[in-house]
């Protein structure tokens, strides 16, 4: 009860800070919602390593467990919700197979756990690259990590990012208590992520368009669905190896707006 009102009062505070001085902060160019977000993730993971010799096993399989429903649910709404909404209805299909295909080749969730294992130094090493391929998917692939900087960077609103900012907490809490402190790593990379998004919006408010967000997000659900299952212990997906898949999307848009021109 406690836990659960100390996230309301968090993000009820987050939205009133907003309210007064959301305005000034746009016309400044300050990333406000990023920031905060980046921030928790940062005082979640720290939190968790505190907290990890206090957390008995069971209890951890029984938050993981959570998690990994709650990261299928999301990543099935983001693909269900968006899936009417794309101009394109197989375009999805194409982007996983080719960018699952382009990741394999280039091995990327393995290069990317080893290289992490390796220069890992605490009792946690053997996993950590486990929980940050995860978490970083968690964390950056999804509606409110996608959608939030835009939103942030064309209307000043800062909602959606600070609760994903509550949520993010909570998962950075749980990944931390098993993987231990170096799991802080997966703050620069949801910055650089949302920041890549504000900035692109901040330009060019129409770069971004809804068709090309909507196969995003679909591609995006679908991989977190894949972090789900990864959680849950039921398949390994390797859903890093599918991370080129977000770029076909791109390309595709890229290319017809070329074509158009």
């Amino acid at each position: 009860m406690f836990i659960e009102l100390f996230f309301v009062t968090l993000q009820t505070e987050l939205e009133a800070c907003y309210a007064e001085h959301g305005k000034k902060e746009l016309q400044e160019g300050i990333m406000t919602g990023t920031i905060v977000n980046t921030c928790t993730i940062i005082v979640g993971s720290l939190l968790g390593a505190l907290l990890n010799r206090g957390i008995k096993e069971k209890y951890k399989d029984t938050l993981y467990t959570g998690l990994g429903l709650a990261s299928l649910a999301i990543g099935l709404n983001a693909t269900i919700s968006n899936l009417p909404k794309s101009q394109y209805p197989v375009l999805f299909i194409v982007a996983l197979a080719v960018g699952g295909v382009v990741g394999t080749r280039l091995d990327i969730d393995n290069r990317f756990r080893r290289l992490v294992d390796r220069h890992s130094k605490n009792s946690s090493g053997a996993h950590l690259g486990d929980g940050l391929s995860t978490a970083i998917l968690l964390y950056c692939i999804g509606p409110l990590s996608m959608l939030g900087p835009v939103i942030s960077a064309l209307k000043g609103d800062h909602t959606f990012l600070f609760t994903n900012a509550t949520l993010d907490f909570v998962s950075s809490t749980i990944f931390a208590s098993t993987y231990g402190v170096g799991m802080v790593l997966a703050a620069p990379v949801l910055f650089l992520w949302q920041g890549l998004f504000y900035v692109v919006a901040r330009i060019s408010s129409t770069a971004i368009s809804d068709a090309m967000m909507a196969e995003l997000l679909i591609v995006g659900g679908l991989m977190i669905v894949g972090s789900g299952l990864s959680l849950l212990n039921l398949k390994d997906c390797k859903t890093l190896n599918l991370l080129p898949a977000l770029l076909v999307p791109v390309v595709w848009f890229l290319v017809q707006s070329v074509l158009l021109w």
